[in-house]
């Protein structure tokens, strides 16, 4: 069993516009047993559309494209569809009424234009659009099961869920069910953790492990497939624990979750309060954190201090100690996390300060050169992170976020009831 996925549209292609629809049918399918073996993206160009349908139809068993079934020129969807089965198109009257019917319901005056979004290729199944102008299409092609559907991705995952889903079941082609599952990490690269994994990684292991890396966060994707949803998650469970007996404080997450969502969980489960200090990163901690619903009662604030003068007026920095050790020093940002956390009342103070590039004001204060300062009331102090001057400005500012916050989240994870550090 395979399928494929085609996205119509020249504002995919030129990147104007980012295609969703094929992320969300690819889960949809997979949730089904039905595994998606392509993606493909086009433009509007009948020539082009004929060609990938084809191609489509003779390596896949299932079809799904999204778009290219408007009223307008550049909708091409149906007629390469008809050229690819070697059929004509025929106006459906149900289908066309149910347009009427719809710019009626609007107050609207439908378009002879719209009268197009009827047509549909000789042989072909209506699909209903209850929510918009454009009915999708179903047609078998040779072997393979063609669902065309609009583009706008509500009127399409409605579609799918009423009209393609229980087509799929009924035609036997969704007899199984793939369940994934993604834990996420931070604190190691993508190899060395690799190393430590290499059996769960093996090819051809059942459950199937993948490993991908995404702005320093490392994840493991587990995918299990079974007659049954509750059999494919017993199947992944045993290496779900597997994985979180291995690699323990390294883990942050499932799902969407990352560095800072396990900041906020370790904040929640703690009862303490943090408050931020930044330099190079530019308020990207406090707007990572912020992010997270339900963090107010433990983040009063934060202070963005770029240059000298507001690390003084502030935060407080003594001149002195930025003269004598400059505003790019473990000194300034133990000083920093200190007063940040005196200032806002709160059990921790995280301070980053660095040079993200891409030019830097000493040789000795290379690009990604970066300290992080964590204070408690008992002490404070300060960690120094290389981050490589080949990197790019919002990369290293991004990563030294993480790092500052990963340090923290570590050290609440550990924290209880005294205030030691990580």
């Amino acid at each position: 069993m395979r399928a494929e996925i085609i996205a119509v549209g020249s504002e995919l292609v030129s990147g104007q516009s980012l295609d969703t629809n094929s992320q969300w049918l690819s889960r949809a399918l997979g949730a089904m047993g039905i595994p998606v073996h392509f993606h493909t993206s086009l433009g509007d160009d009948l020539a082009e559309n004929v060609q990938v349908f084809r191609i489509a139809a003779g390596r896949a068993d299932v079809v799904i494209t999204s778009g290219g079934l408007g009223p307008t020129q550049d909708d091409l969807t149906r007629e390469a569809l008809a050229a690819v089965a070697g059929v004509g198109l025929v106006e459906d009257p149900a289908s066309l009424e149910a347009i009427r019917a719809m710019f009626a319901r609007r107050n609207r005056v439908m378009s002879e234009r719209n009268r197009v979004q009827a047509l549909f290729p000789e042989g072909a199944e209506p699909l209903p659009n209850a929510i918009g102008t454009a009915p999708g299409i179903g047609m078998k092609v040779g072997g393979c099961l063609f669902f065309c559907l609009p583009g706008v991705p509500n009127e399409m995952k409605r579609m799918f869920d009423e009209q393609v889903a229980p087509r799929l079941r009924s035609s036997g082609l969704a007899t199984r069910s793939i369940v994934h599952r993604k834990i996420n990490m931070f604190g190691k690269g993508e190899s060395e953790i690799e190393a430590e994994a290499l059996d769960l990684t093996a090819r051809g292991r059942v459950p199937e492990v993948g490993i991908t890396a995404s702005e320093a966060t490392i994840s493991f994707r587990i995918a299990a497939e079974a007659d049954t949803e509750d059999e494919a998650n017993r199947l992944i469970e045993p290496t779900v624990a597997l994985i979180r007996e291995r690699f323990g404080d390294l883990i942050v997450g499932e799902g969407a979750e990352d560095v800072v969502d396990a900041l906020v969980r370790e904040l929640k489960r703690t009862g303490r309060s943090i408050a931020t200090a930044e330099s190079c990163t530019g308020g990207l901690v406090a707007r990572l954190i912020t992010s997270v619903p339900g963090v107010s009662p433990h983040y009063p604030g934060g202070l963005v201090t770029y240059s000298a003068e507001a690390k003084s007026n502030l935060l407080d920095v003594p001149e002195a100690l930025l003269k004598a050790h400059t505003a790019v020093s473990p000194e300034v940002a133990a000083e920093m996390a200190r007063r940040v956390r005196e200032r806002f009342r709160t059990d921790l103070g995280l301070s980053v300060t660095g040079i993200a590039g891409p030019d830097t004001d000493s040789p000795d204060h290379p690009v990604g050169l970066v300290y992080l300062g964590l204070s408690t009331p008992e002490e404070t102090r300060t960690r120094k992170i290389e981050l490589g001057p080949e990197q790019p400005r919002d990369v290293i500012q991004r990563r030294a976020a993480k790092q500052a916050i990963n340090w923290a989240r570590l050290t609440l994870r550990h924290f209880e009831d005294r205030p030691g550090f990580d």
